[in-house]
């Protein structure tokens, strides 16, 4: 699984408004800046985010957004496949049949990539925004310098 630009910026996002959860709203500029993310291209993830039901939007002079539902509820592995799509390695992951591969039934690669796709989704879909806000917070506390890296 290959993370981009895109969904790296889109977790840092989710990952300030979670630290930040019930303070307000935060402009692009103030997510911007605390994530290290051009203005413009937050915009366009926040647009997704905001389409995706991760984040709601205020208007106005005091406007900016915050998390849509609570960080305990928001998963790594459902903003990842809501903006990368499938995470499965190899095409045939996950099927019952599969008719572009004359050896999809005798295949022992196929059982590796499921092995691989199991324990990727094991790890992204029990993180939750909550989880991380607190690993952030501990971090604070120990004083120990953290990074939005995943």
């Amino acid at each position: 699984m290959k993370i981009s630009y895109k969904t790296d910026y889109a977790l840092k996002t989710l990952l300030e408004l979670a630290v930040s959860y019930d303070k307000g709203v935060f402009s692009i500029q103030e997510l911007a800046k605390k994530g290290d993310i051009p203005d413009k291209f937050l915009e366009q993830v926040l647009l997704m985010l905001k389409k995706g039901g991760f984040v709601d939007s205020k208007r106005g002079v005091n406007g900016g957004y915050c998390l849509a539902k609570a960080p305990d509820k928001i998963t790594i592995g459902e903003v990842i496949r809501f903006i990368e799509g499938p995470i499965e390695p190899i095409s045939c992951v996950g099927r019952k049949s599969y008719d572009e591969c004359k050896d999809f039934r005798a295949c022992v690669f196929r059982d590796i990539w499921g092995q691989v796709y199991t324990a990727t989704s094991f790890v992204i879909d029990t993180v939750t925004f909550a989880e991380l806000a607190r690993r952030v917070e501990t971090r604070q506390r120990e004083k120990i310098p953290h990074t939005y890296s995943i």
